[in-house]
């Protein structure tokens, strides 16, 4: 019998999980995620979670949160990459 808690692979979208499962497919407590978007971490219009986005504003925030200017220049270039700049 399967795990209710954990949603079926049908249902799993990782451009749009709800902050608990969010939580739950990252190993964070939901408290983290939902202090995180308080704290200006991206969500979707409903309020899901896109784990890309998601872990693209973490990494800015704790480059930011250590000093870190070359990670940051590092994040500049590859958005200019990815622009096609």
């Amino acid at each position: 019998m399967a795990d209710p808690s954990i949603p079926s692979p049908e249902r799993v979208n990782p451009a749009a999980l709800a902050v608990e499962d969010a939580a739950r497919a990252l190993g964070l407590p939901v408290d983290a995620i939902r202090q995180d978007i308080a704290q200006g971490a991206p969500t979707n219009a409903d309020g899901s979670v896109n784990l890309v986005h998601y872990a693209a504003w973490l990494n800015r925030e704790l480059a930011a949160r250590a000093g870190g200017a070359e990670a940051a220049d590092l994040s500049a270039e590859a958005k200019r990459s990815a622009d096609g700049h």
